[in-house]
């Protein structure tokens, strides 16, 4: 059996593209999420704005897809707290946005393997992280809000309920 790795991320986005009542998901083939459906991100670099590593990440996991700073909409902030093996805990706060707006193909990569559109009325029975089901079909539909959630080791299980507070606005970066 491959050995998980248990990643300590602190700062992450991840990006959903939208359209008509859709979203395109992506099996996730490694580290934190790995074999769930999920959008387009990872971890900000040193130096980097949550814009900047939005549009990064989203170019390099779609296989070379390209967006704008400008078309990205934030819809939310989910804060994971996360309890690893060993005991040690760590949060990863995880900028949620969503894009309707794109430039090239969005193709399977060695991160993301095949993308498909889903209606958003099907979110909550697809095979997404466990907190993902109390927030993303929310944020999806258009609600702004502000989630939490923890996890046992390796993302595995739910410690506790996951929490959701709707907001109208964001403090920016």
């Amino acid at each position: 059996m491959e050995k998980q790795e248990e990643k300590s991320l602190v700062l992450a986005t991840l990006v959903f593209p939208v359209r008509k009542g859709e979203v395109l998901l992506a099996e996730k083939m490694r580290k934190i999420g790995k074999g769930s459906l999920n959008g387009w991100g990872g971890g900000v670099d040193l130096g980097e704005s949550v814009l900047a590593c939005a549009v990064r990440e989203f170019f390099e996991e779609t296989g070379g897809a390209r967006i704008e700073e400008k078309d990205l909409e934030r819809m939310g902030i989910v804060h994971f707290k996360n309890n690893k093996s060993d005991g040690t805990v760590f949060v990863c706060t995880v900028h949620i946005f969503t894009v309707s707006k794109w430039t090239g193909d969005i193709v399977s990569t060695d991160e993301m393997n095949n993308p498909k559109w889903h209606p958003l009325t099907d979110i909550v029975n697809l095979n997404l992280m466990l907190a993902d089901h109390f927030w993303l079909p929310r944020m999806l539909q258009g609600e702004k809000g502000i989630a939490w959630a923890e996890y046992g080791p390796f993302q595995q299980s739910l410690i506790g309920e996951v929490r959701f507070e709707t907001v109208s606005t964001f403090e920016e970066e």
